[in-house]
């Protein structure tokens, strides 16, 4: 009868594991009442049948436990749980686009301060030099700076 009980609170401990794995990941109640199945199980063997038969269910447990994570990994579950999206951003807004001072662009959006010009077919963030211009309007390039650029109107 002890085997069985041993048996069981084995069994329940790693379907709560399995539960905590693949539908309620994170730290929740399952993994928690998983945990205390395995080692309930474990106390169990070792108080009510023999030190022999507590070494064993640990070492069984733990090569369950061992199974099933593998298994885990091995399943691609964790594909379908993580967060595969890229950004595709870039780190120079200016990189590729040919421009000198002097060069001559049409804002794309109004500049108060910032907005947006278009030059050589490209859209790059722009910033007045403290007056407001609106939209459509002819303008030099006075300064390249590391993410915009810095005109006058014309």
């Amino acid at each position: 009868m002890e085997i069985t009980i041993v048996i069981l609170l084995l069994i329940v401990g790693i379907v709560f594991f399995l539960l905590e794995l693949f539908l309620i990941p994170g730290i929740s109640l399952a993994g928690i009442a998983g945990t205390i199945f395995l080692g309930s199980s474990v106390y169990y063997a070792y108080t009510h049948i023999s030190s022999m038969a507590g070494n064993i269910t640990l070492l069984g447990g733990l090569v369950l436990l061992a199974i099933v994570i593998w298994v885990f990994i091995k399943s691609h579950s964790l594909d379908k749980m993580a967060l595969n999206s890229e950004i595709k951003g870039k780190n120079d807004p200016l990189e590729g686009v040919n421009i000198q001072i002097g060069d001559k662009a049409i804002t794309a959006s109004r500049l108060a301060p910032m907005g947006k010009v278009r030059i050589n077919g490209h859209t790059i963030e722009a910033k007045s030099n403290g007056n407001f211009i609106d939209e459509n309007t002819t303008v030099r390039i006075i300064e390249i700076m590391k993410t915009n650029v810095l005109v006058e109107q014309e």
